[in-house]
């Protein structure tokens, strides 16, 4: 009996080690199949699944397309030889991979092939791909990788771009809330628009000077929305729209008021400071003047003065009463002269700047050039007729009642022995030689100038700008759409001037001015009037105008101009001159002379 209980517990003990033991074992056997099993059943669906979508895409298409791949696609996952075919299921049997695969040959500019049916029929068609297919693809290879590599780089550096959207959303909210706070009670002094003046006070500190949003802090930011969370407040306690569009409309009204006031302000003072002198120019003014009359009489004549009247050399004239514009206008010609032996130079001014020009001439005279140096008191008979005529012009601005700037019109009798002048203005810089002036074919008109005829230029005039032709006495004699032109840089034939007697014409158009409204102040529209089809146009790269506006005349010509031009209240001479074009000016002075040194004048 106890050797039957002890073989059943030996039985018993068996049988438990063994159904402990068994499942052990056998998972320790069958773990690689199952996992095997598993990863094929998975690789099966998945394989299904992108069969499926592969031949709805590839219906109709006859044939297999080829596949150009980007340098690090082909190295790493394609390959064409017998040896790496039993690894293609390990390639592409994640469908990740293929996804990066199809999209980097898209942005490579190629042609990719869907992975079709099953990865054994995909490496049949592959073998079938004929060696003039891989040549292709290498060849290709290489414009595919420079336009990847472009991509990539756009992709890395996208264009920075500034926006002023809360700027400008800041600055309206602002004057939102201004309107509110007008709209309030005077005196009122609630909890409202207590807050409303505090706000705004933030907002304009935050906003400053901003002029884009990379300016504004993170503090203006939530000052921001404290303001606009203040407006919307406003906005429940004044809900009339009307009322708050009329006070809108008034703000506007007063905005615009006082810019046009700013603009109007402006342009007189500009207006204002061109008329004026510097300082720098009336204390060299009053040096050169004390030097010059500390010398003798002898001292004071001017070298080769017997060369003034011949006729067969080259002859400039310039009035001005500056002696920096004199100076810059001489330097500039001589300089810029082939042949300066045959330059000869006259210069008018009045009697209180003649011996400041003639003594700066004395100490700087102009190479081998000459120069003539006159006064209006030395035109006995032309003095009668500026006090009679000149004082009757009801403009205030000295340029337009100016005797200097009336002269030319009296140029046979200034110089009664020349054929042919040049006349500048004394705003002009010289940059080629004028030699060829002289042989100009003047088609027996009186002067050559360029035209300013042609609309968006700074210079553009029309004859019905300056001349009123609503008198029937312009009508009958002149044509609104005439061609204008400049003064500036012109050149006269003084015989043609006598023979037509244009000077006696100029006095009639004169008086009749005065009579009635015919053309405003000052000498171009006298002079389109008097040499009225009568002009020769010269060619627009003898003379460039408008440096002398705030406009500008563009860089196009500037170089190439025989002739700058600072027409304009924007002299180069003053602070207000276009710094743009004053250094084409700035370069004919000295600056390091002791009486520019002395009277502070600098470049």
């Amino acid at each position: 009996m106890k050797k039957f209980r002890r073989w059943q517990r030996i039985l018993l003990f068996s049988l438990l080690c063994l159904t402990v033991l068994a499942p052990i074992l056998f998972v320790s056997v069958g773990r690689k199949e199952l996992i095997s099993d598993l990863s094929t059943l998975r690789y099966r669906r998945d394989s299904v699944q992108l069969n499926a979508i592969e031949q709805e895409e590839g219906e109709g298409l006859k044939g297999p397309k080829l596949v150009v791949y980007d340098e690090k696609v082909l190295d790493s996952r394609v390959s064409y030889s017998a040896s790496e075919e039993n690894n293609d299921s390990k390639k592409y049997g994640n469908v990740g991979e293929i996804d990066q695969v199809s999209k980097r040959s898209q942005r490579a500019g190629s042609m990719s092939i869907p992975f079709e049916r099953t990865n054994h029929e995909s490496r049949e068609e592959n073998q079938q791909i004929p060696q003039e297919t891989v040549t292709s693809r290498s060849e290709a290879k290489g414009q595919s990788n420079q336009t990847t590599a472009q991509h990539d780089q756009n992709m890395r550096s996208p264009v920075r771009r500034f926006t002023d959207e809360k700027v400008k959303q800041m600055k309206d909210d602002l004057i939102r809330a201004k309107a509110y706070l007008s709209m309030t009670p005077p005196g009122s002094n609630s909890h409202l628009v207590k807050e409303l003046r505090l706000r705004i006070k933030e907002s304009e500190r935050a906003v400053g000077a901003a002029n884009k949003d990379s300016d504004l802090s993170r503090s203006a930011l939530q000052k921001k929305r404290s303001l606009e969370v203040t407006i919307s407040k406003a906005s429940h306690v004044f809900p009339d729209c009307s009322a708050m569009a009329l006070k809108l409309r008034a703000m506007t009204y007063n905005a615009e008021e006082q810019v046009r006031a700013q603009k109007n302000q402006a342009s007189y003072l500009v207006q204002l400071s061109g008329r004026t002198t510097p300082k720098g120019l009336h204390c060299l003014s009053m040096r050169l003047t004390a030097e010059y009359f500390a010398l003798s009489s002898e001292e004071r004549q001017l070298p080769n003065q017997q060369r003034v009247h011949d006729a067969d050399l080259y002859h400039y004239a310039v009035f001005s009463d500056n002696v920096l514009a004199c100076a810059v206008v001489v330097n500039s010609t001589v300089s810029s002269a082939m042949e300066p032996e045959k330059i000869v130079f006259h210069v008018v001014t009045d009697s209180l700047n003649l011996p400041a020009i003639s003594m700066w001439f004395l100490l700087n005279p102009p190479g081998k050039a000459t120069i003539q140096i006159q006064s209006l008191v030395d035109f006995k008979g032309l003095s009668a007729i500026y006090n009679s005529t000149l004082k009757q012009q009801n403009s205030r601005d000295s340029r337009y009642t100016s005797a200097l700037n009336h002269l030319r019109f009296y140029l046979p009798d200034v110089f009664p022995q020349l054929n042919k002048i040049v006349l500048f203005d004394h705003d002009v810089v010289v940059q080629k030689d004028l030699a060829g002036l002289w042989s100009l074919n003047m088609k027996g008109k009186v002067i050559g100038a360029v035209d300013t005829c042609r609309e968006g230029e700074p210079s553009f005039r029309r004859m019905d700008t300056l001349i009123n032709f609503s008198d029937p006495f312009v009508i009958k004699r002149f044509d609104a759409k005439a061609c204008t032109w400049a003064f500036g840089m012109n050149l006269f034939d003084l015989q043609e001037w006598r023979r037509r007697k244009l000077t006696a014409l100029y006095n009639k158009y004169l008086q009749l001015g005065y009579r009635r409204q015919l053309w405003k102040a000052g000498s171009l529209p006298l002079g389109w009037a008097t040499f009225y089809n009568r002009t020769v146009i010269l060619d627009r790269r003898w003379h460039k105008l408008g440096l002398g506006h705030e406009a500008g005349a563009g860089p196009d010509g500037v170089e190439q101009a025989a002739v700058l031009h600072y027409d304009g209240v924007m002299k180069p001479w003053l602070d207000i001159g276009n710094g743009r074009y004053k250094s084409y000016w700035s370069k004919y002075i000295s600056y390091d002379h002791p009486y520019l040194q002395q009277c502070n004048i600098h470049e």
